[in-house]
């Protein structure tokens, strides 16, 4: 019968420890689901917005910034609605074009992430 030493088996059980342990991608709130779809062209002039997450995000300290084709901001006001893993909000009176949504969101373990929806308003 075959012994393993103390210190191999430290070695190992340090090396099991490293890659079973959650990583800090699951700390952050990544996008499963959004409306819209990064390189969507929607028809406007109104559009819904709803992005779905991977963790509860707290929409009070969440924020959804819209950009037009000249970088031009526009804030976006987050509802209060919905499930504890989602953002909806809705943007009115969009011109045919070029956008991008900005988000930041701050997942409930206290993670803030933040990315970019590109799309277009027009004829699909």
């Amino acid at each position: 019968m075959s012994t393993i030493n103390p210190t191999r088996r430290a070695v190992l059980l340090a090396a099991a420890a490293v890659l079973f342990a959650p990583g800090r991608a699951g700390a952050h709130a990544i996008i499963a689901e959004s409306t819209p779809k990064a390189g969507a062209t929607m028809a406007g002039p109104d559009i819904a917005i709803a992005i779905r997450y991977n963790s509860r995000i707290d929409r009070t300290r969440s924020r959804l910034t819209l950009l037009d084709a000249a970088d031009k901001p526009t804030r976006v006001a987050i509802r209060d609605d919905g499930p504890p893993d989602t953002i909806r909000a809705e943007a009115k009176g969009l011109a045919d074009g070029a956008y991008r949504l900005r988000w930041q969101v701050l997942a409930v373990d206290g993670h803030i992430t933040r990315g970019e929806i590109p799309f277009k308003v027009g004829a699909a």
